[in-house]
């Protein structure tokens, strides 16, 4: 089964009924931190961009049903105990929405490749670390 089928799987009967029958391909890769990773990365879909595996929901719906995604991939991850996943995730998600927020939208990837790179194959330094230059000339 791959992770957005998982995922599908595992909402409630609300986001279940915007299911989209084909999600296509996963982003990441198989395991306990890739199924977390995607369920994260639907969940920015949802707020920012177009998802893959929801189909059909107004923007209210949308930011809910992301806000739900981030909760169910962090339990995951702290019922496993799996704290640096934790708060490796918990910097992606809130560096994306700072640099959406800014209007640095281009910085996105460069997040995520750097949160896959620390949380799949254990290299690089993580998402804060990619954009630390970044955050230190944007500040005020």
């Amino acid at each position: 089964m791959s992770n957005l089928t998982e995922l599908i799987a595992a909402v409630g009967p609300d986001l279940a009924a915007h299911a989209n029958p084909n999600p296509g391909p996963d982003r990441f890769e198989d395991g306990s931190r890739g199924y977390v990773l995607e369920a994260v990365y639907e969940a920015y879909l949802l707020h920012y961009r177009e998802p893959r595996a929801f189909v059909g929901m107004d923007a209210d719906l949308r930011l809910l049903a992301g806000d739900a995604l981030y909760a169910q991939a962090l339990e995951r991850l702290a019922e496993i105990g799996d704290l640096e996943a934790v708060s490796e995730l918990a910097d992606l998600i809130s560096l994306c929405a700072w640099a959406e927020s800014v209007a640095r939208t281009e910085l996105t990837e460069a997040l995520w490749e750097a949160s896959e790179r620390r949380l799949l194959s254990g290299t690089g330094p993580g998402a804060r670390a990619e954009v630390a230059p970044e955050l230190a000339r944007d500040r005020p």
